[in-house]
C-alpha cells in the first residue's frame, strides 16, 4: 500500500513498484485517515509511507498501525528537510522498519538507483514479522542505567588497562535500539562511543542530530582526524568508513564497501581490534545481513569484550546471529540489558560476566 498526499509522487510510486515483479500495489491513498481506514480490507504485505501528510501525519499513522494491525512500514522522506528528516527518525522509533529517499523525476540523474532501493526495501521488509507496538512519545530520551548513577563515573583516571573506546553498530531497526542503548549510558560516560549505522547517506546527518536530541551524551558526525573524547558519540558519516586510529583518533575511508557496506560494522570494530586490543568494547545490534560479525570476532580474538543483542528483542536477528555463529560475542544480551552491561565494561574493577543465553 502506498501512502503519499502529492498526486504526482504517488503516480510515480505506483510506476516504480508496478515495474517490479515482485511487487504488487493493492492501494494508493492520500491520507494517513484513507491508510486506517483501508488497512482492514486490503492487508498489504508492506506500506510505503509518506510523512507529510495531510490530518494526521506519518509518524501518528505509523503509531496507530503499530498498535492496532502491526505491518512492516517503509518510510519515504525528503532528505532535505531537517523536520521531515526529524519526524521520519521518530517514524523508525515508533515501529517503522526504514527510511528511504522520495523519488525525483525520472529525468533526474539518481531516478534509477533511488527507485532500485525503494522496491529493494519494500521487498525485504515484507519479510520482516513484526509485533504490535503501544503508542510511545520520548521514552529513551535522557534515560540512564539503572544500577550506576552519573556521579560514579566522576571518578580518578582510570587504570592503562581500562576499556578505551566503545563501538556500537545497527541495521535494519537500529535508529530506536541505539537510541535506547546509548541514551542509557549516564552523564559522564568514561569512553567515547563510535557508531555505525546502515542508512543512506543522504540521511546521516539528520540522524546524528535526532539521536542527539533524544539522548543526553553528545552525538555528531565523525570527522576525519578528530580526536575522540569521553563520553561522546561519534557516527559515521554516510558512505565512509569510520576507523578507530592510534592515539584515540578517528579516520575516515574512501575504501571500497565491505560486504556491500560503507560505512561497514566490519571495518569499524576490526579497526579497535588492531588499535585498542582488549582495551576495546564492541556491540552488534539488530540489522539484516552479516556486517560487523568478523569484525566483531576479531575484536574478541584480541581479548575485548563483544556484545550481539538476543534474538528475542532484536527486530532483524541477520547480524548478530552471524556474529553468535561465529562464537564472536562474549555476551548476547536483550535490547534493555545492553546499557547497564556495557557500563559496567567502563568501569574499571567491575566484573562482566553477564551472559544472556
Amino acid at each position: 500500500m502506498l501512502v503519499e498526499d502529492s498526486l504526482v509522487v504517488r503516480e510515480l510510486l505506483r510506476h516504480i513498484v508496478g515495474r517490479d515483479p515482485r511487487l504488487e500495489v493493492v492501494a494508493a491513498v492520500a491520507s494517513g485517515e484513507e491508510a486506517l481506514a483501508a488497512l482492514p480490507n486490503v492487508r498489504p504485505d508492506v506500506i510505503s509511507m509518506d510523512i507529510r501528510l495531510p490530518g494526521i501525519d506519518g509518524l501518528e499513522t505509523t503509531r496507530r498501525i503499530m498498535a492496532e494491525r502491526p505491518t512492516p512500514i517503509v518510510v519515504i522522506a525528503d532528505s532535505v528537510e531537517d523536520s521531515s528528516l526529524r519526524i521520519s527518525m521518530n517514524a523508525l522509533r515508533a515501529g517503522a522498519l526504514s527510511v528511504v529517499e522520495k523519488p525525483v523525476a525520472t529525468t533526474n540523474a539518481g531516478y534509477d538507483a533511488v527507485s532500485a532501493e525503494i522496491c529493494t526495501q519494500l521487498r525485504i521488509m515484507a519479510e520482516v514479522p513484526v509485533i504490535r507496538r503501544r503508542p510511545i512519545g520520548s521514552e529513551w530520551a535522557g534515560r540512564r542505567a539503572s544500577n550506576v548513577s552519573a556521579s560514579s563515573l566522576a571518578a580518578p583516571q582510570p587504570p592503562s588497562d581500562a576499556a578505551s573506546v566503545l563501538a556500537i553498530a545497527a541495521s535494519t531497526g537500529g535508529p530506536p535500539a541505539l537510541a535506547r542503548v546509548i541514551g542509557g549510558l549516564p552523564d559522564g560516560f568514561p569512553l567515547p562511543v563510535l557508531v555505525v549505522q546502515h542508512m543512506g547517506a543522504a540521511f546521516m546527518e539528520g540522524f546524528a542530530s535526532w539521536l542527539n536530541g533524544v539522548v543526553s551524551l553528545p552525538v555528531k558526525l565523525a570527522a576525519d582526524g578528530e580526536r575522540a573524547e569521553p563520553g561522546h558519540v561519534y557516527v559515521a558519516p554516510g558512505d565512509r568508513h569510520l576507523e578507530w586510529a592510534p592515539g584515540g583518533n578517528l579516520r575516515l575511508s574512501d575504501a571500497a564497501p565491505v560486504g556491500g557496506q560503507r560505512p561497514a560494522a566490519t571495518v569499524m570494530f576490526s579497526s579497535v581490534a588492531r588499535h585498542a586490543g582488549a582495551r576495546g568494547v564492541g556491540a552488534l545490534l539488530t540489522g539484516m545481513g552479516e556486517d560487523g560479525a568478523t569484525g566483531l570476532l576479531d575484536m574478541r580474538r584480541a581479548g575485548a569484550q563483544t556484545v550481539a543483542e538476543h534474538e528475542s528483542t532484536a527486530v532483524v536477528f541477520g547480524m548478530p546471529a552471524a556474529a553468535i555463529r561465529l562464537s564472536a560475542a562474549t555476551a548476547i544480551l536483550p535490547l534493555d540489558r545492553v546499557a547497564p552491561h556495557l557500563v559496567r565494561l567502563a568501569l574499571p574493577g567491575l566484573a562482566a560476566a553477564d551472559t544472556y543465553i
